[in-house]
């Protein structure tokens, strides 16, 4: 590659690419020194410099001052020495110059390769530093390949990846498709792309409504919580600056269409918007909805909310495969218990319950919990209120056996916490 092709090159990139011209003569030396090691050979410190004005490319080498040199690549005769330096002597070790036609032709092929390559190299670090000031940013690209279920998304100047554990299961994506995604990290990746996209995180369903509810946008409502099964539902509570502006209806729309366009982008993923609240129990109230609750029962140091209903929203309130009460858990960060009202379950659940209650006793299995159950003692309290020879009479357990149940009842009730006034 001569000095003329070379200032050709450099020039178009400063112009073109926006790549200041030290920088790539670092590039060009860098590749020059990697490409010309096999041609010049075994030469000791081997350097290159290229002129920042003329780009002439000169090459320096170290060789020892010998009688006869035998080998080009580390000695030189006294008598060649003395033309580069005329006090050379037998024993000294000189620089020399080599000129750039020594370097050979596939060394300056291979050369060219190295640089284009560091050029495409440069380019690429500039746009992955633009974005890393787009962070949660929502961007459109182009799928382009599919590399082992990752997919390798177009965004323009550069080229991202949205990894299988940030895709959404249910969606199908094929190589053309136009896809937008949410900027999750700009980081080293195994793949080499920089750029990670990701269409399952919570925020994403976040950004879309950043982009589409002005009221979101410019702070009179604020999104307080989103919880998010990908592909499937989405909770998402919001809290309004203005007591004169609804933050549900703001994001619900006018006949829904705010919401819908979110939805659309998120090809049928169901939304609950949720009105927040700073009290818990309204809050899980809201989340719930529209499951109809009977009572709310908030255990603060346990964190943990306990829900009553009757029998005929339970299901709603759970959810299909228990959905509802996973994403309303993660929206409050509080565990969530749901249990149907006990006046309005049948004999057979409650016979059920009672023998499940009674075996968490230490000491008793399902048989005895069972035989406990049919002979009339229903709770913890029952046992307590009885004596052994009760319990012997009317179960048929064995002295030892009784007198275990019993101590058994005694240590629970005293491991039990006095019970706190229900606030309604």
């Amino acid at each position: 590659m001569s000095s003329h092709e070379l200032l050709a090159v450099i020039e178009h990139m400063e112009k073109e690419r926006g790549i200041d011209r030290a920088s790539l003569i670092q590039m060009v030396e860098a590749a020059l020194m990697s490409a010309s090691k096999k041609s010049v050979g075994p030469a000791k410190d081997f350097r290159i410099i290229i002129d920042d004005k003329t780009l002439a490319i000169r090459a320096f080498a170290k060789v020892n001052v010998v009688d006869h040199a035998q080998s080009r690549h580390i000695e030189i005769s006294l008598t060649e020495a003395r033309k580069w330096k005329p006090a050379a002597k037998i024993g000294d070790e000189i620089e020399i110059e080599i000129t750039t036609k020594d370097f050979g032709r596939i060394a300056a092929q291979t050369a060219k390769q190295a640089i284009i390559q560091k050029i495409r190299q440069a380019e690429k670090e500039i746009v992955v530093k633009e974005y890393k000031d787009r962070l949660g940013d929502i961007v459109s690209g182009t799928i382009v390949r599919v590399e082992r279920g990752d997919l390798i998304v177009d965004l323009g100047r550069v080229e991202a990846i949205m990894p299988v554990r940030e895709r959404v299961q249910s969606e199908e994506y094929q190589i053309g498709d136009r896809i937008r995604a949410y900027i999750l990290s700009v980081q080293d990746h195994i793949s080499g792309h920089h750029i990670v996209l990701s269409r399952s995180h919570p925020n994403f369903v976040k950004r879309l409504f950043e982009l589409e509810i002005s009221e979101i946008a410019d702070g009179t409502v604020e999104i307080k919580g989103i919880a998010r099964e990908a592909g499937f539902r989405t909770k998402i509570a919001v809290l309004s600056r203005d007591e004169k502006v609804d933050p549900v209806g703001a994001c619900v729309g006018m006949k829904g269409m705010r919401v819908k366009n979110v939805v659309r982008e998120l090809l049928g993923e169901k939304i609950d918007i949720v009105r927040w609240s700073a009290d818990i129990k309204t809050y899980a109230t809201n989340a719930l909805n529209p499951a109809k609750l009977n009572k709310v029962i908030i255990e603060e140091e346990e964190h943990k909310v306990t829900v009553i209903v009757d029998t005929d929203q339970l299901s709603l309130a759970i959810g299909k495969r228990g959905q509802n009460a996973r994403l309303t858990s993660k929206l409050l960060g509080w565990k969530i218990n749901i249990q149907k009202n006990k006046d309005d379950i049948s004999f057979e659940e409650k016979v059920a319950m009672a023998i499940e209650d009674l075996t968490h006793l230490n000491g008793i299995d399902r048989e005895k919990a069972e035989k406990l159950v049919h002979a009339g003692f229903l709770t913890v309290e029952g046992i307590l209120d009885s004596d052994v020879h009760d319990l012997q009479d009317t179960t048929g357990f064995d002295a030892a056996t009784a007198q275990a149940i019993k101590e058994a009842a005694v240590q629970s009730a005293a491991q039990k916490p006095e019970p706190k006034p229900d606030i309604p």
